[in-house]
């Protein structure tokens, strides 16, 4: 299978260190850096486990180096702090939306962390040039989303969308809601998944989405795509950083 992802990326970079004392000016910690990380992040993440699932992908992105550096202490992979540079993105064009190849892909996947390179139209007329669609986005939904095949959000964006999806029932009934440990919820239906002691959540919500969009695409059977995409997302909390599959 190939699939086609969309979206914006960014670098993990994940800052490893000592931290064994607090600084004399504030109550903060002081890290010595023992060792540093990156990998492709947010889009690129998805692209990153699709591709460990075994399958083709092409990727539409920023050409902007959007940076997340997380600095972590070592000892017990407690995250210390986060800085986003550049946390926005020039936006796709029109030209470049004519020049993909539809037809080529089995289902394209939008991954939209709202940094500035897709907006609610680009969106809506991808839906029109695919069958399956899956969306993965930071923005408030709305009738632009209405022909995506399927959108998964996290519970807190499930929080902020909650008026939108009462009024609804079109966009409730196609909305997958990751809630963590707690599994996730679709039509109603509480989706359990297993515990594990979890080292990392960091792009957990990637490798959901990566995994449900392969499995779907196999079987078409949505209930086994989001218990494959829970049994993906097990895998990668268990490991430290941003993890693939």
């Amino acid at each position: 299978m190939k699939f086609l992802v969309i979206g914006d990326s960014c670098i993990d970079i994940f800052r490893y260190g000592k931290v064994d004392r607090l600084a004399p000016e504030a109550p903060v910690p002081i890290i010595t850096p023992e060792k540093e990380t990156s990998n492709p992040g947010m889009g690129g993440n998805v692209v990153r486990n699709i591709e460990a699932l075994g399958h083709n992908v092409d990727f539409i992105t920023n050409v902007d180096e959007i940076k997340k550096i997380r600095y972590v202490c070592s000892k017990y992979n407690h995250l210390l702090l986060r800085v986003d540079e550049n946390d926005s993105c020039q936006p796709i064009t029109q030209k470049v939306l004519d020049r993909v190849k539809w037809n080529d892909y089995d289902a394209v996947i939008i991954s939209d962390y709202c940094k500035g390179f897709l907006d609610e139209n680009d969106i809506k007329y991808i839906t029109t040039k695919h069958p399956l669609t899956f969306l993965d986005s930071k923005k408030l939904l709305g009738t632009w989303a209405h022909g995506i095949s399927f959108i998964k959000i996290n519970h807190h964006e499930y929080e902020r969308n909650i008026e939108i999806l009462s009024k609804d029932k079109f966009l409730t009934d196609k909305t997958i809601i990751t809630r963590g440990h707690l599994g996730c919820q679709y039509q109603n239906k509480i989706y359990p998944t297993k515990e594990v002691s979890v080292k990392d959540v960091s792009g957990a919500g990637d490798t959901f989405l990566s995994g449900l969009v392969v499995e779907f695409t196999r079987s078409k059977n949505i209930e086994s795509a989001i218990n494959f995409a829970q049994e993906c997302t097990t895998i990668v909390v268990q490991k430290i950083g941003v993890s693939t599959i």
